[in-house]
């Protein structure tokens, strides 16, 4: 008798490899990660982006990405033509992956008619990988957490 019980990953056939590459090729284009922000921020000069940070101004005091620009989420339609260029494209953030403030800041933005990508992780993932961020009284850096840092700058992906 033959085992006929199907993986439960496997019980929705993957993707053809095709449309596979179409998926992720187009996910690539609305996200970006942490760490490679981080890297373009730290190579100096103009990365071709500016870091948008759609949290509350509470939130923004607690620790910011340096260089960020802070606009709420809900003030996206009335000022986003006095604080950014849309000739630049903008990567969002809110919290991190439980919140949806800078995927919400993202749409509105690509409604305003804004080039836009989303940072997966948020402010969480950039404290937890070791990233230096900006409070209302300097700058800190927590030690990297193991279980999400990259080693080296490269997470091996």
């Amino acid at each position: 008798m033959t085992d006929t019980t199907v993986s439960p990953v496997l019980r929705v056939a993957p993707a053809a490899p095709a449309e596979a590459a179409a998926h992720f090729r187009a996910s690539l284009a609305f996200h970006a990660d942490v760490s490679d922000v981080a890297a373009a921020l730290a190579a100096g000069g103009d990365p071709g982006f500016v870091v948008l940070d759609s949290r509350s101004t509470e939130s923004w005091d607690q620790g910011h990405i340096p260089g960020a620009v802070h606009l709420p989420t809900a003030l996206v339609p009335e000022q986003a033509a006095e604080l950014l260029d849309r000739a630049v494209p903008v990567v969002t953030y809110c919290w991190g992956p439980g919140c949806n403030g800078a995927t919400r800041a993202a749409l509105a933005l690509a409604e305003l008619g804004y080039q836009v990508k989303e940072m997966l992780g948020g402010f969480e993932y950039w404290v937890r990988e070791g990233f230096e961020f900006e409070t209302w009284q300097g700058r800190e850096r927590r030690a990297p957490d193991p279980l999400t840092a990259p080693v080296a700058g490269d997470c091996g992906c």
